[in-house]
């Protein structure tokens, strides 16, 4: 059932405003820059300042009629309805939307982490009657190994074949400005090569104020020059015409579903990398205690696990089902 002041589609009905509406709507909260969460067409767009430069690099400046900036942690009072953004740690400026009506708290995740990660705002959590949670990868079997390992995993290999070039596949928008923020905090300092689809939000993120060290455009370097060196490229790019010019190049994606074996052997990925930029099923079950909310609503990804889980341990709980667009921001290759 629909609560007194939020519908099922995430419609906020007392200020007829849609939480990261899959369709053009007036008026659009959008959680993070992700297309299956953030479109063009809207009238008027509230999202953070982060969020709202990466919808303009993305979609062009005019990719909404108005945006509305609003900061974490500043409540903003819209007719009887307040609304904070709180931090969602899964990309830069990706939010939580906060709703308070008349008593009550309703939090909408869009997609976040636990995990520490400098190219994003850390996770707030946030008390409330309603908990409104993706489950990506909300499965037991989903339990994700600390990132700086698999990294470690990675720079081995660098070590270990010095004559062939590491390319890493990843989505342009958040992972790869992770990916290089865990290989520099690692100790990596070497130039990163970056396919051409990856350079301008890496600008962006370096114009927010995080430090990525040298980045260059593959094409600068011949491939000679490329042997013992990393590579970031979308998933779609590491096995089409772009990379024959890489030295006999090591195949890595970095994505939490590479923790399905059998996904990584049927894309032909050497050099699986599980890093995520969602909570596994523990961090799910985690956060959803730690809200303390009677009411969960599930969506986004393996919901009726969760939802069985959350009624196994007395809460109210139902999947949403939303059909929004799909854009595999985890690096599905």
């Amino acid at each position: 059932m629909p609560t007194p002041f939020l519908d099922r589609d995430l419609h906020v009905r007392p200020i007829d405003a849609y939480i990261d509406p899959p369709v053009p709507r007036a008026r659009a909260i959008i959680t993070h820059g992700h297309a299956d969460h953030a479109r063009s067409g809207h009238g008027v767009v509230l999202a953070t300042p982060d969020t709202i430069a990466i919808m303009k690099v993305r979609y062009g400046e005019d990719c909404a009629e108005q945006f509305q900036p609003l900061e974490f942690n500043t409540p903003l009072v819209v007719d009887d309805v307040t609304i904070t953004l709180k931090p969602a740690g899964h990309i830069l400026g990706s939010a939580q939307v906060l709703l308070e009506h008349r008593g009550q708290r309703a939090v909408f995740t869009g997609d976040y982490k636990r995990l520490p990660d400098r190219t994003a705002q850390p996770f707030e959590l946030a008390a409330c009657d309603l908990f409104i949670t993706e489950a990506t990868f909300g499965l037991p079997v989903f339990q994700h190994p600390h990132p700086q390992d698999e990294v470690a995993r990675l720079l081995r290999s660098v070590v270990s074949f010095p004559d062939r070039a590491h390319v890493i596949g990843c989505y342009a928008l958040g992972k790869a400005q992770r990916m290089i923020a865990l290989l520099r905090d690692a100790g990596y300092d070497a130039p990163i090569y970056l396919h051409g689809a990856m350079i301008r939000l890496c600008e962006l993120y370096v114009e927010r104020g995080i430090d990525l060290g040298v980045l260059k455009h593959s094409l600068e370097a011949t491939k000679a020059e490329l042997a013992g060196q990393i590579v970031i490229a979308p998933p779609s790019a590491i096995k089409d015409r772009w990379s024959r010019r890489l030295p006999d190049p090591v195949l890595a994606v970095a994505s939490g579903w590479m923790s399905v074996k059998q996904r990584a052997r049927q894309s032909g990925v050497e050099l699986p990398l599980v890093i995520s930029d969602h909570c596994d099923w523990n961090e799910l079950n985690q956060t959803i205690a730690e809200a303390g909310a009677g009411k969960v609503w599930v969506t986004h990804g393996r919901e009726d696990a969760l939802v069985y889980q959350c009624r196994k341990n007395g809460l109210e709980a139902e999947p949403l089902n939303i059909q929004a667009y799909e854009e595999g921001e985890e690096g599905d290759a």
